[in-house]
């Protein structure tokens, strides 16, 4: 039986290789994004032609609940949902204007709430389903000057072990991958000097890549039913 996979934020870094590895794997796919139009369009075309699926793309705001029930309104049948869009915000958290704040609260956590709330009646007809958020070590542990990304990332670990109770009777698994230093646009803020540096705390003595993110991702797909509720780190043994 056909399977299909939404996976938000998914033109760059982990979503996009997230979304390989899926369509690798005989999943139909709605890919979204925010701004990159041409980029997602083209690499659904790519997908669909390499591995012989439908890969849908949609521009949208995940953290708009008007743009996420747009999307919805185009899908009518869904086995697994990837919460992967996400924004970092580095700096003193006095600093942060209130738009920030609120801009990367809608985008980290409350898409969460607007992809799941619509998201789930598809899985309970089914009485299957798994649904995986993107979070960071950040969420475990906070990081100065990222308050506002520790903080919402916390709220997605929470999300992830409260909502998995609540589904688990209905066989739908919620689990989260936290993730450590990985080789996305989302660390091009830093100096190559802070790379390095980061580089060196890492027991593994190298920085993560997207495509170990979306192997960790398919492993989750095919684990265990008995698995849910779980925040997995992904950080080379760093934190």
């Amino acid at each position: 039986m056909s399977k299909y996979a939404l996976i938000t934020g998914a033109s760059r870094g982990i979503g996009k290789a997230i979304a390989d590895e899926l369509a690798k794997e005989g999943y139909n796919l709605y890919l979204t994004c925010i701004k990159s139009e041409g980029a997602l369009y083209e690499y659904s075309r790519e997908l669909s032609e390499k591995y012989g699926i439908s890969c849908i793309p949609f521009i949208g705001d995940m953290g708009n609940f008007d743009d996420v029930n747009s999307l919805f309104e185009k899908i009518n049948n869904l086995d697994v949902l990837i919460n992967n869009a996400g924004i970092s915000y580095v700096g003193l958290l006095s600093e942060m204007s209130c738009e920030d704040w609120h801009r990367l609260m809608a985008v980290n956590i409350d898409s969460l709430f607007y992809t799941s709330k619509l998201a789930i009646p598809l899985m309970l007809s089914k009485h299957s389903g798994k649904i995986i958020n993107i979070s960071s070590v950040w969420g475990n542990v906070g990081a100065s000057m990222e308050v506002a990304y520790s903080a919402s990332k916390g709220a997605v670990n929470s999300f992830t072990k409260a909502l998995a109770k609540e589904l688990a009777p209905s066989n739908i698994q919620v689990n989260a991958i936290a993730c450590g230093v990985i080789d996305t646009d989302m660390n091009r803020c830093f100096s190559i000097e802070d790379m390095e540096a980061l580089r060196q705390e890492i027991p593994v003595d190298r920085i993560g890549h997207p495509a170990e993110a979306a192997l960790l991702v398919k492993n989750l797909l095919l684990s265990p039913a008995y698995l849910t509720g779980q925040v997995i780190t992904l950080d080379g043994g760093w934190i």
